[in-house]
């Protein structure tokens, strides 16, 4: 239900599956990523302090992103950092990924409804390197959805 994408070692992305329980908080990242994608599941009347977070000043190198997809189906493509296509995934509703390195495109499978989060201030085509979509006919899709 945790899938890890990765090439050698270094993490494309983590894709959490609507099905995925666990009694704790559990976090996916480590404490070094820059963003990080946790769960947790807490019982009826349990609550967490009010808070507020610190001004702490970080250094963000690269854009990492978040997506919810709340209804349809979406094909997500892996490539690396050189561009080179890698492998697809489905992601169905309910599913969640964390892209965090390397290049990524999308078919959507059917309409499809996507929340995106992702570090700011947004920096336009400056933020981003577009390149050609890899050929329908040579999609690998690796379904290891358990």
């Amino acid at each position: 239900m945790i899938e890890y994408i990765k090439e050698r070692s270094l993490l494309l992305g983590i894709i959490i599956r609507a099905e995925y329980k666990s009694d704790n908080i559990v976090f996916f990242t480590d404490d070094n990523s820059s963003q990080q994608l946790g769960y947790m599941q807490r019982p009826k009347d349990y609550n967490i302090l009010p808070h507020r977070h610190n001004l702490v000043q970080r250094e963000v190198h690269l854009t990492q992103e978040v997506l919810y997809i709340k209804s349809g189906l979406v094909r997500v493509d892996f490539y690396n950092n050189d561009q080179h296509y890698l492998e697809s995934r489905i992601l169905r509703k309910g599913d969640v990924i964390l892209l965090s390195d390397g290049g990524h495109g999308f078919k959507m499978m059917e309409q499809s409804e996507i929340i995106e989060v992702k570090q700011g201030p947004y920096c336009g085509e400056r933020d981003k390197v577009r390149f050609d979509a890899i050929d329908e006919s040579a999609i690998i899709l690796n379904d290891n959805e358990q």
